[in-house]
């Protein structure tokens, strides 16, 4: 640590205490990947600052807190969902049972002990786990889950505020088990006037369901109006 800032090889970021106060999103346009500070803590109150100025932690075992806003960002708008020709298919099974929030942490562990192709470990560590669960005994934290004969096979979780979800991960243990229970979240939220789901990072099974990039400048405008 070098007083407020933390020196990397892409330049500095802030560092944070337990009680400092975020910088301005624009200083994450020094680091390409929207890095934006490091360390802080991982209480109810700093995540949710957080994602109400844009911001997210995402971080490996054994590394502090790292705390982001990338440009361009993924998200999802609900009125943009696609639901293929397989999906519809499968929905309309009576194989499955959707639950909310019947056993949050439960997807939560099923989510940080998925592989995932190019990723060694997961972002998803005891202390995330912990400050995640807190979150939803608030009220804050929801989890979608797919149950085939009682047992958990695929769900997802995420941060809903007012008009926004954040979309933190999701699994699956059957073929489309996430997308069953994504979909029916979609549902759920629009039902709730979210206007706005965010994904965060691009990946080619988001755009599959009709997530996009857009500008930084263009989700903090719309996460102003939203939350």
């Amino acid at each position: 640590m070098q007083g407020d800032y933390y020196q990397l090889p892409t330049g500095k970021v802030a560092a944070l205490d337990k009680d400092s106060p975020f910088p301005p999103i624009k200083d994450a346009l020094n680091d390409p990947n929207g890095l934006l500070a490091i360390g802080g803590s991982l209480s109810c109150a700093r995540i949710l600052t957080a994602y109400r100025a844009g911001i997210f932690p995402w971080f490996s075992e054994g590394e502090p807190i790292l705390w982001w806003s990338p440009n361009p960002r993924m998200v999802l708008f609900p009125k943009d969902f696609k639901v293929s020709k397989s999906l519809a298919k499968r929905l309309k099974k009576n194989d499955y049972e959707v639950r909310f929030n019947s056993d949050f942490r439960q997807v939560m562990e099923a989510c940080a002990n998925t592989n995932r192709p190019g990723q060694d470990g997961t972002w998803i560590t005891s202390d995330i786990l912990d400050a995640y669960c807190e979150l939803h005994k608030l009220g804050y934290a929801y989890s979608a889950e797919t149950w085939i004969d009682n047992i958990l096979v695929g769900g997802l979780y995420g941060v809903l505020i007012n008009k926004v979800f954040y979309g933190e991960s999701m699994f699956h243990d059957v073929t489309d088990a996430s997308k069953i229970a994504f979909a029916h979240m979609v549902n759920y939220l629009k039902d709730r006037h979210v206007e706005m789901i965010d994904c965060q990072m691009n990946t080619k099974h988001l755009a599959s369901l009709g997530a996009q990039e857009i500008s930084r400048e263009k989700f903090m405008n719309e996460l102003s109006r939203l939350i």
